[in-house]
C-alpha cells in the first residue's frame, strides 16, 4: 500500500495499526482518506478483512469510506469471487447485525421489525390514550425524546430523583418497551441497547463478536453517546485495537446525548493509547484558520491543536450589520449575484447558514425575488411522503402481520369499509385481549360484533392479506426475473392503488407524479439486474431494513445541481462549500439564548468554530439590530463571538466595500458594544 501520497501525521496514523489510537483530526485534515489508507494498509500487512470493523454515524459516510477502500486495494489483492470484506457500517447497522444473529437469546423472533419515527409515534400515542396522566396534556415526541434520552445515558439513566413527571415516564416506558416487544419490534435506540443487553449477558456471544471484530475504527468519535462508548468498549477490550478519529472542536451534538467526554478522557479507558494530530487543513486559506484557531482557544476543556493550510493567505472575512433580516437577506443574495457576475462563482458554490430553521422565510423571499435557485437541506423526507409511508406500511404488514402501527396505516387504504369507528373498536378489543389487532380481527367473537357488512369487509382484508404474503412465498414462474417488484405491482393493482392517488390528488400532473415515484422506488427493489435474486421473503426483509436505517435525507441530484445550499449550522458539519455566509450571528441565535443558562456555552463556540471552517475561500457574517418576533420587532446585539475575531482578520461591510480606517472604527465600536 503505497502511503508517499500522505503527509508525516497521516502517514504515522495509517502506519500504527496495533494498539489504541487517537486521530485527532481537525477540520479538514483529512481524515477519511487517513482511515480508507489504514483500511487498506491492514489488508496489505495480512489482517484478514473479516476481522476489520469501522463504525461512522451515517450510511452515506460509510458508502463513501467503502467505496474509497475498495479502490486503494489492487484487483488482484481481492481475489477472485472474495465475499468477506471489512465491515464499514453505521453504528445502528452494527446492531442490526449482532441482533440478527443473536436476538433469540432475548426472546425476540429473527424477523423483528425497525420501527420508523411515525410508527413510534403511533404505538405512544396509542399508550397515551389508555393511562391516566392526571389531566395533562403529554405529546408523544416529548415522552419519546425522553425515552431515547435515557436509552441512551447507560448506568446513569437508572438513576431517579423522584420527580412524579419522571415517574409517569418511567411508567410509559415500561408500556412502550412491552408493546414494542407485543409486535416483535425494536426501535432505533433498541438497536444498541439490545445488542449491548446481549454482550453483558451472554459471554459467548461477547467472546465471538470480539474475536470477530479484532480491529476496530470510530469516525466522529466526540459524537458518540454512552451507550455507543460502551458498546465500541466491550468489543475492544480483549485485543485493544482500537483506533478512534475525532475532533473534540467540533462537539456540537450534546442536547442529542453525544459526550465530548469520551474523547477527552480517553487515556483513563486506555493510558497506552498514542495520540497522533492532524492540523494540516487542505479546505480553507489562512485567513479563515486564523479566525477559527482564535475563537476555538477561548474554550479551556478541549485537547490543543492549531490548523494550518497551503492554500495561502486568502481575503478578509466580510461582517455586515443590517437594521432587520430583510435587509441582511438582500444583502447576502446580492453579495451571491455580484460573485457569480464578477468572478463566474456557480450558485451551487455557495452556502447560507442559519442558526435556525426561523431564520430560512426572508432568506428564501430574497433568493426567489432574484430568481436564485436554491434548496433548503432538512426539507421533507423523500420517505415521508404519503404514497411512499403507505406502500412501506403495506410491505411491513405483509412481513409482519402483528405489526400494529403498519396495518391500522394501510387496513382502509384504499377505502374498503373499515372505517376508523371500525379500526377503533378493533384497536379497543385487542387491547382488552391483549393482543394485536391482526390477531383481534381474526377472533369469530371479535367479528360478530360488527354488522354483516363490515364483518365481510375484515375478512376479506384477512384474505387479502393472507393471498399477498403466499404469493410472496410461493412466486408464480413469471416473477423470477424481477420477483419483488412483479409482486408488488400485482398487489397494489388488485388494490387499485394509484387511481385511488389519482382520486385524492386534485391536480392530475401532481398525481402522476408521485405515481412515478412510488413506481421507481419499487423498480429498485430487487437490486442490479446482473444479480441473482434470493428469497423474495428474505430480500423484503433486508430491504426494509436497509430502508429503516436509512439516514441520508438529500436527494444527490438535487445537491449537484447549480442552487444555493441553506442549511442549518448543526447540519453543515462534513460539508464544504467554497463560499460561506453565515447570517444572524447574534446574541441569542449564536450563541443561542439558552445556552446560558444550560451551561452550554463551549458548545455553542464549537458550533461557531464548524461554520467558520466550512468555508474554502470566501466567509460572510452579517447580523441584524433588530429581528421579527411573533409579529413585531425586537432589539438584537452581534453575538460575543464577534470580539474574539483578530482585527487584522475581518473587514465590515455594508452597501460598499469599506476603507480599512473605517473597518477599524466600526470593530472598535462593536467590541464596546459587546463589551
Amino acid at each position: 500500500m503505497d502511503l508517499s501520497t500522505l503527509n508525516p501525521p497521516q502517514r504515522e496514523a495509517a502506519r500504527t495499526i496495533h494498539g489504541p489510537v487517537l486521530i485527532l483530526a481537525g477540520a479538514g485534515t483529512g481524515k477519511t482518506r487517513v482511515l480508507t489508507h489504514r483500511v487498506a494498509y491492514m489488508l496489505q500487512k495480512g489482517i484478514s478483512p473479516g476481522h476489520i470493523l469501522a463504525v461512522t454515524f451515517t450510511n452515506k459516510a460509510a458508502r463513501e469510506m467503502f467505496s474509497r477502500v475498495m479502490k486503494l486495494i489492487p484487483k488482484k489483492k481481492r481475489g477472485e469471487g472474495e465475499s468477506i470484506k471489512p465491515t464499514i457500517c453505521t453504528f445502528h447497522s452494527l446492531g442490526v447485525r449482532i441482533l440478527r444473529r443473536h436476538i433469540e437469546k432475548l426472546g425476540y423472533k429473527k424477523n423483528f421489525v425497525i420501527y420508523s419515527g411515525s410508527e413510534q409515534e403511533s404505538a405512544m400515542k396509542k399508550i397515551l390514550s389508555s393511562i391516566h396522566t392526571g389531566g395533562a396534556k403529554i405529546k408523544p415526541w416529548d415522552v419519546l425524546g425522553w425515552i431515547s434520552k435515557h436509552k441512551n445515558a447507560g448506568e446513569n439513566s437508572r438513576k431517579t430523583t423522584g420527580d412524579s413527571n419522571e415517574e409517569l415516564a418511567r411508567h410509559v416506558r415500561r408500556k412502550y418497551d412491552s408493546a414494542l416487544r407485543a409486535c416483535n419490534a425494536v426501535d432505533f435506540d433498541d438497536l444498541l441497547i439490545l445488542s449491548l443487553k446481549l454482550l453483558k449477558e451472554h459471554p459467548a456471544i461477547l467472546e465471538d463478536c470480539r474475536d470477530h471484530y479484532r480491529y476496530i475504527m470510530v469516525d466522529e468519535y466526540q459524537d458518540t453517546n454512552a451507550a455507543q462508548f460502551e458498546l465500541v468498549n466491550l468489543l475492544a477490550d480483549k485485543h485493544r485495537n482500537l483506533c478512534v478519529v475525532g475532533d473534540d472542536d467540533q462537539s456540537i451534538y450534546g442536547w442529542r446525548g453525544a459526550e465530548i467526554a469520551n474523547l477527552l478522557d480517553l487515556e483513563k479507558h486506555y493510558p497506552e493509547v498514542k495520540v497522533v494530530k492532524l492540523e494540516q487543513n487542505y479546505r480553507s486559506t489562512n485567513v479563515i484558520l486564523k479566525a477559527a484557531n482564535a475563537v476555538i482557544k477561548n474554550n479551556t476543556q478541549r485537547r490543543g491543536k492549531n490548523l494550518w493550510s497551503d492554500n495561502g493567505h486568502g481575503e478578509l472575512i466580510r461582517i455586515g450589520a443590517f437594521a432587520h433580516e430583510e435587509e441582511e437577506a438582500e444583502a447576502i443574495v446580492d453579495n451571491i449575484e455580484f460573485l457569480r457576475h464578477t468572478r463566474k462563482t456557480p450558485w451551487s458554490d455557495n452556502a447560507i447558514l442559519v442558526r435556525t430553521n426561523l431564520q430560512t422565510r426572508p432568506l428564501e423571499m430574497a433568493l426567489r425575488k432574484s430568481q436564485v435557485r436554491y434548496r433548503v437541506v432538512g426539507g421533507q423526507s423523500f420517505f415521508d411522503r404519503r404514497e411512499v409511508k403507505d406502500w412501506l406500511a403495506f410491505l411491513k404488514t405483509f412481513l409482519n402481520p402483528h405489526d400494529d402501527i403498519s396495518l391500522l396505516r394501510i387496513a382502509n387504504t384504499p377505502s374498503r369499509g373499515l372505517s376508523d369507528v371500525t379500526m377503533e373498536r378493533l384497536l379497543a378489543a385487542s387491547q382488552e385481549r391483549e393482543c394485536s389487532v391482526f390477531a383481534a380481527m381474526r377472533h369469530t367473537d371479535v367479528q360478530d360484533q360488527f354488522a354483516t357488512r363490515t364483518k365481510n369487509a375484515v375478512q376479506e382484508f384477512l384474505e387479502f392479506l393472507q393471498v399477498t404474503r403466499e404469493r410472496l412465498e410461493n412466486p408464480p414462474p413469471a416473477m423470477d426475473q424481477r420477483p419483488l417488484k412483479a409482486w408488488c405491482d400485482w398487489w397494489l393493482n388488485d388494490i387499485q392503488y394509484f387511481n385511488d392517488v389519482r382520486r385524492i390528488e386534485k391536480n392530475p400532473e401532481t398525481a402522476e407524479s408521485r405515481i412515478m415515484i412510488l413506481s421507481d422506488l419499487i423498480a429498485q427493489m430487487d437490486g442490479p439486474e446482473d444479480q441473482p435474486n434470493g428469497d423474495p421473503m428474505e430480500s423484503l426483509q433486508h430491504y426494509l431494513q436497509d430502508i429503516s436505517l436509512e439516514s441520508d435525507r438529500e436527494d444527490d441530484k438535487d445537491s449537484k445541481s447549480d442552487q444555493v445550499t441553506i442549511i442549518t449550522t448543526h447540519s453543515c458539519k462534513g460539508l464544504e462549500w467554497p463560499c460561506v455566509h453565515i447570517a444572524g450571528v447574534e446574541d441569542g441565535l449564536l450563541p443561542h439564548s439558552r445556552s446560558k443558562v444550560e451551561g452550554t456555552m463551549d458548545e455553542e463556540r464549537r458550533l461557531f468554530y464548524v461554520a467558520i471552517t466550512r468555508a474554502q475561500k470566501i466567509l460572510g457574517m452579517s447580523f441584524c439590530n433588530s429581528r421579527k418576533k411573533y409579529g413585531e420587532l425586537m432589539p438584537c446585539h452581534p453575538s460575543p463571538f464577534l470580539k474574539e475575531l483578530p482585527e487584522d482578520l475581518v473587514k465590515w461591510v455594508d452597501d460598499e466595500p469599506v476603507e480599512k480606517e473605517k473597518g477599524a472604527d466600526l470593530f472598535a465600536g462593536l467590541r464596546s458594544a459587546i463589551d
